[in-house]
């Protein structure tokens, strides 16, 4: 069996339990050594065969995958982050299913969750924006024209945005371009909940001054949005004390619930 495996946003206890475990049993570990902690190599048991993806082409991913099947070993493919968000697993998986061999995946914590987790942010505030946007710039590998950055822009949501840190100037640019205010808040974030994290609140307009100011040119993330300053937003209705729910009824009247409403509006 071969189970692919998010490797968490950075830091070594982030991975999930079951991918621990995973880990602990294997006999072999295929791991993305440019972006995966290599601190989490040390839940493998002695004896584990480890190889660094980073040196290997797809097929000899494949081929690796293959001998582990033929030999009765279990296998692990360490992704960085969630698998599912830019870890290039289905080619994996067809690959798989072509071979005949059987695959399973367990998720990770990707790393714009680490990045809300450091900056205790909410990325759906009520009033503000209820929708996340995961996306990035087209570089080495194109994005959807239907996708770009400019169209996205234009919803005002919250966005997080993946391997784009080398193209800020650009990206400033076309999320003015679709819509954003040049002093919208925007957040860098170098390694999220690795030990070397570094963090920055700033604006659209000013990320690249910041990257540049220090230092960062890779493995960061960028975030868009007003939920980055968290302000002007409405509280959730969910714990409203005039708001009934399916295990709590409503603890005050017509009267206490129009009084309590004005006094938001007032705050």
């Amino acid at each position: 069996m071969v189970y692919f495996v998010g490797a968490g946003s950075g830091a070594a206890d982030l991975i999930t339990v079951r991918g621990m475990h995973m880990l602990q049993q294997a006999d072999v570990i295929i791991y993305a050594g440019s972006l995966v902690n290599p601190e989490l190599l040390e839940y493998a048991r002695a004896g584990c065969e480890i190889h660094n993806s980073a040196r290997l082409t797809l097929e000899e991913v494949i081929k690796l995958m293959q001998e582990a099947q033929t030999q009765g070993k279990m296998l692990v493919r360490l992704h960085t982050g969630e698998p599912s968000i830019y870890g290039a697993v289905r080619e994996q998986m067809d690959a798989l299913d072509e071979l005949g061999i059987p695959y399973e995946s367990c998720p990770g914590v990707s790393a714009c969750f680490g990045a809300a987790a450091s900056l205790n942010l909410e990325y759906t505030l009520p009033g503000v924006s209820q929708t996340l946007i995961i996306t990035r710039m087209e570089g080495r590998t194109g994005v959807p024209q239907k996708e770009s950055i400019e169209s996205l822009a234009a919803h005002q949501a919250s966005m997080a945005i993946y391997l784009s840190t080398g193209m800020l100037r650009e990206l400033s640019r076309r999320l003015i371009v679709g819509g954003y205010a040049p002093d919208t808040p925007a957040a860098l974030v170098y390694k999220a909940t690795w030990p070397e994290e570094e963090a920055y609140i700033c604006t659209v307009e000013t990320l690249a001054r910041v990257a540049e100011e220090h230092g960062i040119k890779k493995t960061a993330l960028v975030l868009v949005g007003d939920v980055i300053t968290h302000g002007n937003y409405q509280k959730s209705r969910l714990y409203a004390a005039d708001f009934s729910t399916e295990f709590r009824q409503a603890k005050c009247g017509a009267a206490q619930a129009k009084k309590t409403q004005e006094e938001r509006r007032e705050d």
